[in-house]
């Protein structure tokens, strides 16, 4: 909660003005927006995309307070969890991804709702499946060093979702961590027959919102805009960008923002 500073109607009156033919809602953990989400896309003639940004455990979903593996975000936390990007393309889709997140909070609540790779796998029909933002675990694995699990860990994916419904995913927010890890992504998808595609993490709507999110943050957190350590953003660059933006920013990989409609 109070991660995310959008109103449901100003997203999709944005994306409506920029001419954006889809938009996918990914909450942290959830799906209490999807409801409203789906009846202002078609409110405003935007195909509204179901999704979530899954937490993923390390390990099991059912273990609780042990140490392991950690994800990481690009506010710099650390989490003992991965961020794990999922939209449902079909009705079966649909019905998984709430499956997902219901058995997450029952079965795999610590800190956060968490699935996990046996949860993934029984419920992987009909969703599509994005490798994540700096908190993914593809990421992660990278920048600890460990490209070979890397690799392990996008083959496993794609496995379990299929290499049409599994996409390595690539962002850039200017920041240093990312730079590091886009280019071993792409060779990891190049390695794995994987597509690409490009995406923003959209925390907010406008760039002028950014203020408003940081204030956000600090509620959630219960510390102060003036405290220097507190958790923030790398940035401003965490809203809804435009087509031509996001074409500017991987404009040597077209491709990458061809695969972004296409799930669309």
């Amino acid at each position: 909660m109070l991660d995310g500073a959008s109103r449901v109607q100003g997203l999709l009156r944005r994306a409506a003005e920029q001419g954006m033919p889809a938009l996918a809602i990914t909450d942290h953990g959830n799906m209490f927006g999807a409801i409203d989400f789906y009846k202002a896309g078609l409110e405003h003639g935007v195909k509204p995309i179901i999704g979530c940004e899954a937490y993923v455990a390390p390990g099991s979903r059912f273990t609780k307070g042990a140490r392991g593996p950690k994800g990481g975000t690009a506010g710099g936390r650390k989490e003992p969890y991965y961020h794990l990007g999922l939209l449902a393309e079909t009705q079966q889709g649909y019905r998984n991804l709430m499956q997902l997140v219901s058995r997450a909070y029952l079965e795999g609540y610590w800190y956060k709702p968490r699935a996990d790779r046996e949860l993934l796998a029984e419920h992987a029909e009909g969703l599509i499946c994005l490798s994540g933002c700096l908190g993914g675990e593809v990421n992660q694995l990278l920048l600890a060093g460990r490209r070979d699990d890397a690799v392990a860990a996008a083959a496993f994916y794609r496995d379990v979702f299929g290499p049409d419904r599994y996409f390595i995913e690539l962002q850039d927010h200017g920041i240093p961590e990312q730079a590091r890890t886009n280019g071993e992504l792409i060779r990891i998808a190049a390695e794995l027959s994987l597509p690409l595609v490009v995406t923003n993490d959209s925390h907010y709507t406008e760039q002028a919102d950014a203020t408003a999110h940081d204030a956000l943050l600090c509620i959630q957190t219960g510390s102060q805009m003036s405290d220097p350590n507190r958790l923030k953003f790398s940035g401003d660059q965490f809203y809804v960008k435009s087509a031509a933006q996001m074409q500017a920013l991987f404009a040597d990989h077209p491709q990458t923002w061809r695969n972004t409609l296409e799930i669309g």
